[in-house]
């Protein structure tokens, strides 16, 4: 005997168990004694679709305050939800005072798998629906342009088919002409005249277009009357025009010594090395 095939067949089997199985799931709806007829058909319908799930439904009502003196009222209230969603399921268990809460359990008629494998045949259902209306839109627009053109419309109805209209010409025989009647014999230098044309066949002159009506232009506008012009008001009486007072002027300020050049200081020094030597000069002599 082989360990490991043993362990691995074993282990597919418990792997096809699991998903045969159901777990079930306790849903919990909370209401209040003073519920609002509005609220209560909300959660109404929310305790419906889990019975239709096949799940069980944990029904608990809180009671604050003054409202614990009336219980009552909650046992009222359960009563009324079981009685209402009998069709789906059934009281599990009787309303409980718990604290300030009173508790009821509600679990469905029928087996969660059993809503699971209905749930998964619906869902078949309308997904082959949508594939075969998808596979007869393909094949409309597959089909050759020639067969759609060839094909007469088939009647609504049962309706007789329309008559296809024929042409104008076909339909209406042309009127009979009246045979023309011989001519007088005439002699062969005069020429025949020709046949006047009918006055059906006479187009009528195009008649006259009307001639274009002058637009009048605006004129100028008229100048706005002038206003007369307002006096100007004149210097109070009581101000005096007095001198403004004149600014003190700024102080000339010395102008700085001018330094002299490097060349003239030069000049000075040859000037009086040459007055110098002008004596000595002398002297020698």
């Amino acid at each position: 005997m082989d360990y490991g095939k043993f362990k691995y067949e074993s282990a597919l089997k418990a792997r096809e168990s699991r998903k045969n199985q159901a777990q079930t799931i306790i849903k919990e709806i909370k209401l209040r004694p003073k519920i609002d007829p509005h609220d209560y058909g909300t959660k109404k319908s929310h305790v419906e679709r889990f019975l239709k799930a096949g799940d069980k439904v944990k029904v608990t009502i809180m009671f604050r305050g003054r409202e614990q003196s009336r219980p009552e009222l909650g046992f009222r209230l359960l009563q009324r939800l079981a009685s209402d969603v009998e069709e789906l399921g059934f009281v599990e268990s009787q309303p409980r005072q718990d604290g300030r809460n009173m508790i009821m359990v509600i679990g469905p008629h029928r087996r969660k798998s059993e809503a699971r494998a209905e749930r998964a045949s619906r869902d078949s259902h309308h997904s082959e629906r949508a594939s075969r209306s998808r596979a007869a839109d393909t094949a409309v627009h597959e089909a050759p342009a020639d067969e759609q053109l060839t094909s007469p419309p088939q009647p609504a109805n049962g309706a007789e088919p329309a008559v296809e209209a024929q042409p104008a010409a076909q339909a209406q025989p042309a009127p009979a002409q009246p045979e023309a009647q011989p001519a007088p014999a005439q002699p062969e230098a005069q020429p025949e005249p020709a046949p006047a044309q009918p006055a059906a066949q006479a187009q009528p002159a195009p008649a006259a277009e009307p001639a274009p009506v002058p637009v009048p232009k605006p004129g100028p506008r008229p100048a706005p009357p002038s206003r007369p012009d307002a006096p100007k008001p004149g210097p109070r009486p009581g101000a005096q025009s007095r001198p403004k007072p004149e600014a003190p002027k700024p102080e000339a300020r010395p102008k700085p010594p001018s330094r002299p050049r490097p060349e003239a200081v030069a000049a000075q020094a040859r000037s009086a090395a040459s007055r110098a030597a002008a004596p000595e000069a002398g002297t020698d002599s």
